[in-house]
């Protein structure tokens, strides 16, 4: 099992990126993003029901970031919009095989990626 993830970067407040992570290795029934920025907890970002479209979002992010997915790829994308400097943080996708319902919490998810880290300036 191995989960890709990748389209981090510098961008400037109030900019955009679009991050994606590609999974392999078998079926993946829900597929999210965490984010953990220096020195706090790893907080929920946004998940996706593969086999619903259903979608979840952090409080912190609803209405500028938006989940999406490719499941021919196994492919899940995080498009963020109106970046806040306090987004500053990596990001890291996670997958469950066993799992069929969103998990706002990383117990729910027993793979993971290596992250990529989204740098926001003011």
């Amino acid at each position: 099992v191995q989960l890709q993830a990748s389209g981090g970067g510098l961008v400037q407040a109030g900019g955009s990126l679009r991050l994606s992570c590609a999974a392999s290795g078998r079926t993946f029934y829900v597929m999210g993003w965490f984010r953990q920025a220096p020195g706090k907890e790893r907080e929920f970002v946004a998940a996706l029901s593969t086999s619903t479209g259903s979608t979840s979002y952090g409080d912190s992010v609803k209405g500028r970031f938006t989940i999406s997915g490719d499941n021919a790829k196994n492919t899940v994308f995080l498009q963020v919009n109106s970046l806040k400097p306090e987004d500053t943080a990596v990001y890291y996708c996670a997958a469950t095989s066993v799992r069929t319902v969103i998990y706002r919490t990383s117990r729910g998810y027993e793979h993971w990626g290596q992250g990529t880290l989204v740098t926001v300036s003011s």
